[in-house]
């Protein structure tokens, strides 16, 4: 079982940090994903922690096998000494956040709307890797909300039947940061001028601001890093932010970087 991270159910804190692995969004390509993990694997030390940045999902046509291997990883890293379960953390992503919306679209007021949007943004892959289809679940949006309700049930079975899988999703944390605030980690956006417990959609769907924090620390953390640019214009390493996406899903590559407590990238990991 994956159990939660310490923090108030929303950040996650990183406990005893020397440094952190930061992993890029991986949309689903679960193969570069395990290249990536074995890069890692024999530079990881004592002191390391790992954060995944968010959009494990989506995109890409493995979900189940990304979240296969995110698993096994873990699993991996948890046998090094000194190692706890609470020092590896998953970040919400706007895939993940999408597909825990798609669970509840029955109460959305406008269903089909809604759902033509998501698949727009990328969810669609995440829908058939649980054996959804776009079609039946047209049918069933004209149906009403008990058919609806039927539908996304046989979703949440769906997920239920990988082992793990609910226990990951139930993980996922919307921000995490370092104990002594040295470092901030994001999925895609922060906005500059609302604290850390007010940005709301802006971790997902905010991007738009984050190039703000070039020109100021944020809320005294020396660098805040996110794994996802939705304008997909690759590494970059401002003077107090970072940016850990190669592009995988887009035609990149998948991206870690290590990151010290003073905020300086000390290693990059690219498959």
């Amino acid at each position: 079982m994956i159990k939660p991270p310490p923090s108030d159910q929303v950040f996650a804190i990183l406990s005893a940090a020397r440094r952190v692995w930061a992993v890029g969004a991986v949309h689903a390509d679960a193969v570069a994903l395990g290249a990536l993990h074995e890069a890692v694997w024999p530079r990881f030390r004592r002191g390391d922690r790992l954060v995944y940045l968010g959009n494990l999902l989506g995109i890409g046509t493995d979900g189940l096998g990304t979240l296969d291997e995110v698993l096994r990883f873990r699993r991996r890293i948890l046998t090094l000494p000194g190692m706890e379960a609470h020092d590896v953390v998953f970040l919400r992503g706007a895939q993940e956040e999408m597909w825990n919306k798609l669970l509840q679209i029955q109460f959305a007021t406008t269903p089909a709307e809604v759902f033509d949007w998501m698949l727009a943004q990328g969810v669609g892959a995440t829908l058939a890797a649980y054996g959804g289809q776009e079609q039946a679940a047209r049918s069933v949006f004209r149906e009403g909300p008990l058919a609806i309700t039927r539908w996304t049930g046989q979703l949440r079975a769906a997920m239920h039947a990988h082992p793990g899988h609910d226990e990951l999703f139930s993980a996922l944390r919307r921000a995490s940061r370092t104990a002594g605030g040295e470092l901030l980690f994001v999925h895609a956006g922060i906005d500059p001028s609302r604290p850390l417990t007010e940005q709301g959609d802006t971790f997902w769907w905010g991007s738009g601001h984050f190039a703000e924090l070039d020109k100021a620390p944020y809320a005294g953390f020396r660098r805040v890093i996110r794994g996802y640019d939705r304008r997909h214009r690759g590494i970059a390493l401002p003077s107090f932010s970072a940016t850990v996406d190669g592009g995988c899903g887009y035609g990149g590559r998948l991206t870690a970087g290590c990151f010290d407590l003073a905020g300086e990238a000390l290693d990059w990991v690219r498959a």
